[in-house]
């Protein structure tokens, strides 16, 4: 089948939505198709179409839509400050027990990464490279030029300059008892930070590209802890793993370790309590007695945010 549709002008962009039921004023309907793309959108107004096709349903309107979108927008925000504060926790600990076990040099040896095979062990080599001659940091320089004699940085100054992703890959060739003693800090198996480090990395990617996170079926869905080694997953209920709130819900099990005192949760709630009162989180995967959930119960206090 051939693709025939023509590109459209804003203003045809903007009629052509108001043909099919939307009500807007056009041209504020305009201006926002021209800040964000048809495409981009269309992601927030489908649950609002009768099924099977493009008309909208009796009473649509666009400014719900774009509430939506902002509230989408927001939440990106919130969770890539959550997931930050989660890579730079992780990051700061495996590369410690390694350079501890393996010395300061632990991951030019594919024997002190044994979950890697040689060409994964290789390209990781090379990734960090490539991360370390884009970086512009002050210590890299200063490292050279004092230690003339060494092409690589030492692990605990070379993680600072990887991405997550390399990360992951770090950690995923990592020998058992290193993935062990640093997924135990949280309470939880290597298997399952593993796992959460996957989804969160899969998160991390679509917020830095602006994908949507409101109402998304997770395609990476992390691994829920067993009812026996972490109950407070499971009570009242344990969280769909392909639904955003599995996502936030991990996030805050994980804050609660690393930044106790932290008001993350808080800000997180006011996004659609007080900013977005209309978005309907139960389509996230909220259970409507999430508040009972110890993790989510677990609240902050003092200063740091």
């Amino acid at each position: 089948m051939k693709f025939t549709k023509p590109a459209l002008s804003f203003p045809d962009q903007a009629d052509l939505l108001i043909s099919r039921g939307l009500l807007a004023d056009r041209d504020a309907l305009i201006r926002r198709l021209e800040q964000v793309n048809y495409y981009r959108l269309s992601a927030y107004w489908h649950s609002f179409r009768d099924p099977g096709t493009e008309t909208f349903r009796p009473g649509t309107k666009f400014d719900v839509i774009w509430d939506h979108y902002v509230f989408d927008r927001q939440l990106r925000v919130v969770v890539m400050d959550a997931i930050e504060r989660v890579e730079v926790a992780v990051k700061t600990h495996l590369a410690n027990e390694l350079a501890l076990k393996n010395g300061p040099f632990a991951h030019l040896d594919r024997a002190n990464l044994p979950g890697l095979l040689s060409h994964q062990h290789r390209s990781l080599l090379d990734k960090i490279q490539k991360e370390e001659d884009r970086s512009r940091e002050l210590f890299v320089k200063h490292f050279h030029a004092k230690y003339t004699s060494e092409t690589n940085l030492p692990l605990w100054m070379a993680i600072e300059v990887m991405d997550f992703g390399t990360i992951l890959t770090l950690f995923r060739g990592a020998d058992q008892y290193t993935k062990r003693t640093v997924a135990s800090r949280y309470g939880v198996t290597g298997k399952v930070l593993e796992s959460w480090l996957v989804s969160l990395n899969y998160v991390r990617n679509g917020c830095a590209h602006h994908a949507r996170l409101w109402n998304r079926v997770l395609s990476v869905a992390p691994l829920i802890p067993n009812q026996a080694n972490v109950p407070d997953f499971h009570t009242p209920q344990p969280p769909a793993p392909d639904k955003g709130y599995a996502i936030l819900t991990i996030l805050k099990y994980l804050l609660n370790v690393i930044a106790p005192q932290s008001h993350w949760a808080a800000r997180l709630e006011r996004l659609w309590t007080e900013k977005h009162p209309a978005i309907p989180i139960q389509r996230m995967g909220f259970p409507a007695d999430w508040k009972d959930c110890p993790i989510w119960a677990a609240t902050g206090g003092g200063q740091i945010v």
